[in-house]
């Protein structure tokens, strides 16, 4: 049986099972490629792992952590941005979701990955640089050939991955194509015979009530740590 334990340190135990191929670092502390993603995890918050994730980066690099406690200041390292994450697990039943048929909507592939970057700068779903589609599946949907929503998959553990990057433009905003868009990433990870998992910020009350409509549960919470290495 997956072991759900492992949700506990999602980064950390991602990047030690299913995506270990992508990871940088030691015992202490592990981070994704910068051109995949400035996603960090740590074996336990100690100045000895700070110092280690420190070494791994570029001077003025931004690292993010999923952190069991609020963080502490650190040495060399400066906090840009806290808060509450909220992770949530699919809770619903059978191996396939509906989703809606809509004509412009397709994986996404290689050749997309420019206009994934530039949607992602717009609309700051995430981290979101030019290999992070390498990290599992993505789709979007499209409108005058130009890419105007999309999702996919981010971290992942042996039984469970997660759903991450969705976004739409501002432009095409009300009509439905997050909730379409996940319900496709989702179904692909449950035909894969595993479970979706996300995280969202614990206050963006309006993402949330979406995400319990499509079948997440409150699993815990983070703390959230973006940081910026000072040395």
């Amino acid at each position: 049986m997956p072991a759900i334990e492992l949700l506990d340190n999602p980064i950390w135990n991602s990047l030690s099972t299913a995506h270990r191929n992508f990871a940088l670092g030691n015992e202490l502390a592990k981070c994704y490629p910068p051109e995949v993603g400035p996603l960090s995890g740590l074996a336990e918050q100690t100045a000895a792992a700070y110092e280690a994730l420190r070494a791994l980066v570029a001077p003025c690099a931004i690292q993010v952590l999923f952190l069991e406690e609020a963080p502490e200041q650190r040495e060399r390292w400066t906090l840009i941005r806290g808060g509450l994450l909220s992770q949530m697990i699919y809770a619903g039943s059978g191996t396939q979701l509906p989703v809606p048929p809509i004509s412009q909507m397709r994986r996404l592939t290689p050749s997309d990955v420019p206009a994934m970057v530039e949607l992602a700068r717009l609309t700051e779903p995430g981290p979101f640089r030019d290999r992070t589609r390498e990290l599992g599946t993505f789709f979007g949907i499209f409108e005058g050939g130009r890419l105007i929503a999309m999702a996919g998959q981010r971290t992942r553990v042996p039984g469970f991955v997660e759903v991450s990057a969705v976004c739409t433009h501002p432009e095409a905003r009300g009509r439905g194509y997050a909730r379409t868009l996940m319900s496709a990433v989702m179904d692909r990870i449950l035909r894969d015979g595993d479970t979706p998992f996300l995280h969202s910020f614990a206050d963006n009350h309006g993402a949330i009530r979406v995400y319990e409509a499509l079948g997440f549960v409150l699993r815990r919470h983070f703390h959230l740590a973006v940081l910026k290495n000072e040395a």
